[in-house]
């Protein structure tokens, strides 16, 4: 595999511009046997902004500490990420994408006073009962040792006979919750401004109705930043946290959060039960 060596970190605000271009040419699709690159994309030294840091711990619940949450190196190696999916040989356009699961791997304790490179790849394309999905793979490295490693799972949608299948995932009754919390429509475009993700589905009326919902979303990510930062304190200093979405939160609402001595902790709607998100941290 080769890998293109960024000078310089893109500017997220081209970059989706360029996104809605690729998805407006490409939205007639691309043929079933297309691969993945074989390329992958890295920017070295990458310092931490503590300002920015300090504004993602607000809007995501965590305390301000010189230790990076690690859904924080995740916002770092997005826009190396956005580099790679709007390369001419990745094959789905960006926006539409559907972020199916999340694994971070945190190897041990990181500072935000250390310097980061960032890898991203993309692996692993397979078939799901909607389309087809993948694994966009970013490592993290300081002095050549890596540190961080996430594994953002997406889902290209395709016609398929099951589409339909398996909608509610809302059967089984949901765990007592230990918290409930009011998410605020603001949500959305706060997180979009911390992190660089402005997909439209989160800060967009209009943009979440092309995509099918009746209001903007939240960020994935942000509600596993906000369940860590509910379980931060009893976190090791190495571990792994596995999260998969389910239905999305419309924004506003009130969900509730539920967590275990065992490490499963999850997110439902406080009145039906329904899954928003659940994860383990191992």
């Amino acid at each position: 595999m080769s890998t293109v060596e960024l000078e310089r970190p893109p500017a997220l605000g081209a970059l989706y511009r360029r996104a809605a271009l690729t998805a407006l040419a490409r939205r007639a699709g691309r043929g079933r046997d297309e691969a993945l690159p074989d390329t992958a994309v890295a920017l070295a030294d990458i310092a931490v902004d503590r300002s920015h840091l300090a504004e993602y711990d607000r809007v995501c619940g965590f305390q301000l500490t010189d230790e990076l949450p690690a859904t924080y190196l995740h916002v770092l190696a997005f826009p190396v990420a956005m580099a790679l999916m709007l390369r001419a040989d990745f094959p789905f356009p960006v926006i539409g994408l559907v972020h199916l699961a999340n694994r971070i791997t945190v190897h041990r304790t990181v500072s935000a006073a250390e310097r980061f490179a960032v890898t991203v790849r993309a692996a692993d394309l397979r078939p799901h009962d909607r389309g087809r999905r993948l694994d966009v793979v970013a490592v993290a490295t300081v002095d050549g040792t890596e540190v961080w490693r996430g594994v953002s799972t997406y889902l290209h949608r395709e016609r398929t006979t099951a589409d339909r299948a398996g909608e509610r995932g809302g059967d089984r009754a949901a765990p007592r919750p230990s918290a409930v919390w009011r998410i605020d429509l603001s949500v959305g475009a706060e997180y979009a401004a911390v992190s660089g993700d402005r997909n439209p589905i989160h800060t967009s009326r209009l943009g979440a109705r092309v995509f099918g919902f009746r209001r903007p979303i939240a960020h994935g990510m942000w509600s596993t930043a906000r369940c860590l930062a509910q379980l931060a304190g009893r976190l090791p200093d190495a571990y792994t946290v596995d999260v998969s979405f389910k239905l999305p939160i419309l924004l506003p609402a009130t969900v509730a959060f539920s967590a275990s001595p065992a490490w499963d902790f999850g997110l439902h709607d406080a009145t039906s039960g329904k899954p928003h998100l659940v994860g383990t941290v191992s």
